[in-house]
């Protein structure tokens, strides 16, 4: 195949993959990119242009495997595509040059979990692939191999997402315990909680090092959590065999944290909540099934902003909100050097939905909520089938970010 690119490429002619309303598989499209990125062949990412379309050279072997995929495309004339680039000039758009197929990690644990992660659905329905790594893999430097890290749902406070008044006699709770458990034990921890601590500094070093992390749902405050608590014992008797210090509150440090700042954590066992940085808190009751609960895309200037402008590229720009064990973020607990990347729309202005911010050379994104498609999840429900959401504009999000570290960015216009 790559001889047969090798060829096509002296007689290329442009390939638009639209990303609008005209796209029969959005969630497909972004695996065709990833696949051209694979074979060395760069991908103009057109932002704010038709929703964030794709512009590539014309190879016969791509514009088949779109119609494999049921992927739109659309041929265009060098008369056709200097008029596209004649309209990202003069308006707020700008083309970034996509160069390299990132290589993907989920960190999830090999066992099998009682929920879906709304990540690796989009990573295998667009056929994006990915490794899963766990703990062990992450002290033994696994972590150097890839480009792009996503958190599947883990609780960095070792407190099991708070799951033990409603699951704690279920056997996947203990099952999931006893194997957390044995493994910090392995590994030469006192205690689980240390444990995850220790995962989350090394994660920590990744992102200085110049990785791009992708977290949602519990994953994003956990983290934060478990970074403030280095050195304090911030869980309950019933999770670690000790009592929580009785003033964690007053020793969080939350200079250790990468989005979050004077938060208050939560160490009372039967409350499910972990901390106040999740907005609305799980205890406030649920009316409808998300009709008034939206949230839209900011729209920022692709020329000068081009990192948040890939994030938020869309066919839409308003999207039904979803909820999680971290629904969003209280906008108070937010610090202020990080870039909020949605506004809301007839929910309360203090959730934040969606956030990005950079440490070291690294860069992160956290997105509340679990699975874009389904308002409410609740453990052994049955997963969605992304065949019956290709245009899923909460997915889109995700693959955006899949797509981040294959950017080369140049310096804004000045």
């Amino acid at each position: 195949m790559f001889a047969v690119v090798s060829f096509q490429f002296l007689n290329a002619q442009k390939i638009l993959i639209p990303m609008d309303q005209e796209q029969h598989d959005h969630l497909k499209a972004y695996g065709i990119i990833y696949d051209i990125l694979e074979y060395q062949i760069p991908v103009d990412w057109l932002l704010n242009y038709r929703g964030g379309s794709f512009l590539i050279d014309e190879y016969s072997v791509f514009t088949e495997e779109c119609r494999i995929r049921g992927v739109s495309f659309e041929r265009l004339s060098r008369t056709a595509t200097s008029l596209v680039y004649f309209d990202i000039e003069k308006d707020n758009m700008a083309i970034v040059r996509l160069e390299k197929a990132p290589r993907v990690a989920v960190y999830s644990p090999p066992t099998a979990q009682p929920w879906d992660d709304a990540v690796t659905m989009a990573l295998t329905y667009a056929g994006i692939p990915y490794q899963t790594i766990w703990d062990k893999q992450v002290f033994l430097g696994a972590l150097d191999h890839f480009d792009w890290l996503h958190l599947s749902h883990e609780d960095f406070t070792g407190q099991y997402n708070k799951y033990y008044k409603k699951y704690g006699q279920t056997d996947w709770y203990r099952n999931l315990r006893q194997d957390r458990e044995k493994l910090a034990d392995d590994l030469g921890f006192s205690s689980v909680h240390e444990e995850k601590k220790a995962i989350a500094s090394a994660i920590k070093t990744y992102l200085r090092n110049g990785g791009y992390l992708f977290a949602m749902c519990s994953a994003t405050d956990t983290y934060d959590i478990a970074l403030a608590q280095t050195g304090i014992d911030g869980v309950a008797q019933i999770f670690d065999g000790t009592p929580a210090d009785p003033e964690v509150n007053k020793k969080l440090n939350y200079d250790a944290c990468l989005a979050f700042k004077n938060f208050n954590v939560y160490t009372d066992p039967m409350q499910k909540e972990l901390s106040d940085i999740n907005y609305p808190p799980s205890n406030l009751p649920v009316t409808g099934n998300g009709e008034f609960e939206y949230f839209s895309m900011f729209e920022f200037s692709a020329k000068f902003d081009p990192k948040p402008t890939m994030l938020t590229q869309n066919h839409v720009r308003t999207i039904r909100g979803f909820r999680g064990q971290t629904t969003g973020f209280h906008r108070e607990k937010i610090k202020n050097r990080i870039i909020i990347l949605n506004d809301n729309l007839g929910t309360d202005e203090s959730q934040v939905k969606y956030i990005h911010g950079t440490h070291g050379a690294g860069t992160f994104t956290f997105l509340g909520g679990h699975d874009p498609e389904a308002y409410q999840y609740f453990i052994g429900d049955i997963p969605t089938e992304l065949s019956g959401h290709k245009n899923s504009p909460g997915f889109r999000l995700i693959l955006n970010n899949v797509l981040f570290p294959a950017a080369k960015l140049k310096e804004p216009k000045t």
